[in-house]
């Protein structure tokens, strides 16, 4: 194996370990509620949509919607995996699943879905450009999510 080769491979596993943690990083600071510290693993110009609402953007509105939606009472509690990465360059593009646990107007709530993510490279780091949430569902803990996902045999 040529040493090009190799240093590519090298830079690539280094590239794809970097955004598997700015995944792992996100759900900690979210679990933490350091809302700030969530806003800044994305690019200044970076926006999000959760589907609940339009999607926010730039670094500033993020602080603010994490803020609101992070912090307080809801507790949202994600649990990330099954990272899938496609590496172009100093941009790329993945996949997260997530499990994520939350209260909602006093209720232990229970939800699954993916989101889908453009990271870019930066002078400091990689950065999220842009992050999509799918849900599949969000359901209170007690009613279970057979109904919500489509398999109730009611």
């Amino acid at each position: 194996m040529a040493a090009a080769d190799l240093e590519a491979i090298v830079r690539e596993l280094a590239d794809k370990e970097a955004i598997r943690d700015l995944a792992r990083r996100y759900a900690h600071l979210v679990w933490q509620q350091r809302t700030r510290e969530v806003a800044e693993l994305f690019a200044e110009d970076g926006w999000m949509d959760t589907s609940l609402e339009d999607p926010i953007r730039g670094r500033a509105a993020l602080v603010e919607a994490f803020e609101r939606l992070v912090g307080g009472e809801a507790d949202f509690q994600p649990f990330v995996h099954n990272h899938v990465i496609d590496l172009a360059g100093d941009r790329a593009t993945g996949t997260v699943y997530v499990d994520l646990r939350c209260t909602q107007d006093g209720r232990s709530m229970i939800g699954s879905g993916y989101y889908e993510d453009e990271y870019v490279r930066t002078a400091e780091d990689w950065k999220l450009h842009s992050r999509r949430l799918t849900l599949r569902f969000l359901v209170p803990l007690d009613e279970g999510w057979a109904a919500a996902s489509g398999h109730s045999s009611e």
